[in-house]
């Protein structure tokens, strides 16, 4: 189809404001920097035939990103008190579903906000003990891709500050949780679902869970307190493989690793785990809660320096030519599917 003039200059008003002799995005506004980049390849190209492919590269961006900022219609977010969990409390159990099954419950900037809330309101709650799943096939694929390209008036240098608060409060969520907290893992788990998991007193795993950390290949380096919690449970041997050179493990062979608890067949797996929690469930709540602060007390402090370096790295990564690259070629793939 020939490349309308028209066509052309929408093209050029959703990316950059002129062609290549525009001065370059900064590194973190994903979408723009995509656009500049490919207009600035192809100078060589026939003019129809740039005009074209700039076109078609500019759609296929604006259509991934589109597609992830969907939300939920507005008669669901009425009935709902989370947009994005579904959290039920019932026979000594409070439930945290993570809910965004045909996002693979990627996490975005407003789950991480409600995970924290529903985190603090169980803990005040009468349960005895949390769990946090996950809806649908996956237990979650990591952070969403709207984290990457939803940029603030300030620029990247704010977009990775607020980053790394956000970052460093959701985990500490985790760390300061008083209660008994057990992860049942339903399927895959990406990126800071798997990290986070360190911090759990139990994780169950149906047979058909993956745990894969594939920071490098994004330029990032772990988070989730995982390069402290990872080595002292696995040894670090296994826990380079999996947090340096992202090796991705099934479920028995976390659980030989001592990251999962138990594994049970997918079959059985919803079955087999609640009876089992239902069980945790009945067993005196304050006793519960003392010994989980007797046996984490001494780690506490030291998860909490953990959490704050961790942090700290991400937001210099965040703004880093390889981290930007690697984003890069993560929503080039993206925008081709």
């Amino acid at each position: 189809m020939r490349a309308s003039q028209e066509d052309f200059e929408n093209a050029i008003n959703q990316g950059t404001e002129g062609p290549c002799n525009m001065p370059k995005p900064g590194v973190f506004d994903f979408i723009n920097k995509a656009k500049w980049d490919a207009w600035n390849a192809l100078g060589s190209l026939p003019k129809e035939t740039a005009r074209q492919n700039y076109i078609d590269l500019v759609s296929s961006l604006s259509s991934s990103s589109e597609s992830s900022v969907q939300l939920e219609p507005g008669a669901d977010r009425k009935r709902q008190a989370y947009e994005n969990l579904v959290v039920t409390s019932e026979d000594g159990i409070t439930k945290i579903m993570l809910n965004r099954p045909a996002k693979m419950n990627a996490i975005n900037i407003q789950m991480y906000q409600e995970i924290m809330l529903a985190l603090k309101a169980a803990s005040k709650d009468d349960s005895a003990i949390t769990v946090l799943t996950g809806n649908g096939d996956y237990f979650c694929s990591g952070n969403d891709l709207t984290n990457l390209i939803d940029i603030p008036p300030g620029g990247i240098e704010e977009k990775a500050k607020d980053s790394t608060v956000l970052l460093r409060n959701f985990v500490d969520a985790f760390i300061d949780f008083p209660k008994p907290l057990i992860a049942v893992v339903n399927g895959p788990a990406v990126g800071i679902s798997v990290t986070i998991l360190g911090l759990f007193d139990a994780v169950y795993a149906s047979d058909r869970a993956t745990f894969h950390t594939p920071f490098s290949d994004l330029g990032l380096s772990p988070e989730g307190c995982s390069s402290y919690t990872f080595p002292k449970i696995m040894g670090p041997a296994k826990a380079t493989e999996m947090l340096i050179f992202g090796k991705k493990l099934t479920a028995r062979e976390a659980c030989a690793q001592g990251l999962v608890t138990e594994v049970f067949p997918d079959s059985t797996f919803q079955k087999e785990v609640w009876t089992k929690l239902k069980a945790y469930s009945k067993l005196p709540p304050n006793s519960m809660r003392i010994s989980k602060q007797v046996i984490r007390s001494m780690e506490k402090e030291k998860l909490h320096a953990v959490n704050a370096e961790e942090s700290s790295v991400l937001q210099k990564r965040w703004v880093s030519d390889e981290c930007i690259n690697a984003a890069m070629n993560f929503l080039s793939k993206k925008a081709k599917l």
